[in-house]
C-alpha cells in the first residue's frame, strides 16, 4: 500500500507541476488596435471580409465533452483515465437522480482502462510483498489484483453512489478555473470536505468521509488475508499476522482521502492543459499558417 501511494503521489505531483506552468500561460496577449481594425477598401473595390478575433471575456467556454442530457461528462484525464464526474463551468444544473448516480460510477469503475491500472497497482503490490500472506507467484498475483479491482469498486460505488444517494448529495466536482494555482488548488482540496447537495446548497462531504471509511472498513475485514503461515526458504513455517486490523483499515482509509484529494486537484487543472494541448496541436497541424506569419515587427 505505502508503494502503490507513494508511486501514484510522484506522478500527480510531476503532473501538478506542470500545471502550474501551464496555468501561468493562459493569460492572452494584449490586442493592439491595428491588429483588429479592418483595412480600409481602395477606391472601386470591395473590402475583404476581416474575421475578428473574440472580445476579451466572451469567448465561449469549452463543453464539448460534456454531457448536456445527463449532467454528467465525456471527458478523460489524460485522454485515458474516466473523469465523468467533473463538470466544467457546471453553474446551476440539475440534480443527478438516484439511477444517474449508480449509471455514471458504474461506467468509469468498468471502464476498459480501469483493468490494466489495477493490473498495474497488483504488479507494484507484489513486487514489495505487502499483504505477504498471499505469497508470491500467479496465484498471489490473482489474489492481489482481485483486492484491487474490490478496493476501487467498492469505494467507487460508496463514495460516488451509495452514500450520495441516501444522503441527497452530488457527487460531481465542479470546476473552479478561476484566481490563480494556490487558490485553485485550495479550492479543490476543499472540495473533499465541501460538497453539493442535491438543491444546490454547500455542505459537509459525509459521502465522501463516510463513504471512503465504510469502503476501507469493508476491504479489510472481508476479503483482504487473515493471519497464516507460510513456507519461506529460510522458515517453512513463518507466521504472519492479519490484515485485519483497526490501524490497517485506518491507513487504508487514510490512502483513499489523500489519493481522492490528488485527483480532484489534477482534475481542476485539466481543463487548462486540455485547451492547452488542443491549442498546439491546432498551431502545428499541416496547411495552417504560424501565428507569427507575416509578422515583419522585429
Amino acid at each position: 500500500m505505502t508503494t502503490k501511494f507513494a508511486v501514484r503521489l510522484l506522478c500527480c505531483v510531476v503532473v501538478c507541476s506542470f500545471f502550474s506552468l501551464v496555468s501561468a500561460q493562459q493569460t492572452p496577449p494584449a490586442t493592439s488596435p491595428e491588429q483588429t481594425q479592418p483595412p480600409v477598401a481602395a477606391s472601386g473595390q470591395s473590402a475583404p471580409e476581416t474575421t475578428l478575433p473574440p472580445e476579451k471575456g466572451k469567448t465561449k467556454p469549452d463543453t464539448s465533452g460534456q454531457s448536456t442530457t445527463s449532467g454528467t461528462s465525456k471527458d478523460r484525464l489524460f485522454y485515458t483515465l474516466p473523469n465523468f464526474l467533473t463538470l466544467e463551468n457546471g453553474g446551476k444544473v440539475p440534480p443527478l437522480t438516484t439511477k444517474q448516480k449508480f449509471a455514471v460510477v458504474a461506467r468509469g469503475t468498468f471502464d476498459p482502462v480501469e483493468y490494466p491500472w489495477w493490473g498495474v497497482l497488483s504488479a507494484i503490490s507484489q513486487a514489495e510483498n505487502s499483504e505477504p500472506a498471499f505469497g508470491q507467484g500467479w496465484a498471489a498475483y490473482g489474489e492481489r489484483y482481485g483486492t484491487t479491482a474490490g478496493d476501487s469498486m467498492v469505494e467507487n460505488f460508496l463514495v460516488g453512489a451509495v452514500f450520495p444517494s441516501v444522503l441527497h448529495q452530488d457527487p460531481r466536482f465542479f470546476q473552479s478555473g478561476k484566481g490563480g494555482f494556490g487558490n485553485r488548488s485550495w479550492y479543490a482540496i476543499s472540495r473533499i470536505f465541501v460538497t453539493r447537495s442535491d438543491s444546490g446548497h454547500s455542505q459537509f462531504n459525509f459521502s465522501e468521509i463516510l463513504g471512503s471509511a465504510t469502503g476501507a472498513a469493508i476491504s479489510t475485514y472481508s476479503y483482504h488475508p487473515r493471519s497464516t503461515y507460510i513456507s519461506t526458504p529460510t522458515n517453512p513455517h513463518k507466521f504472519i499476522g492479519s490484515d485485519r486490523t483497526l490501524v490497517n483499515a485506518g491507513d487504508v482509509w487514510a490512502t483513499q482521502i489523500s489519493l481522492d484529494t490528488i485527483t480532484i486537484v489534477v482534475k481542476e487543472f485539466w481543463p487548462d492543459i486540455h485547451r492547452k494541448l488542443s491549442h498546439q496541436s491546432h498551431a502545428t497541424a499541416p496547411g495552417l499558417p504560424s501565428p507569427t506569419a507575416g509578422d515583419s515587427r522585429p
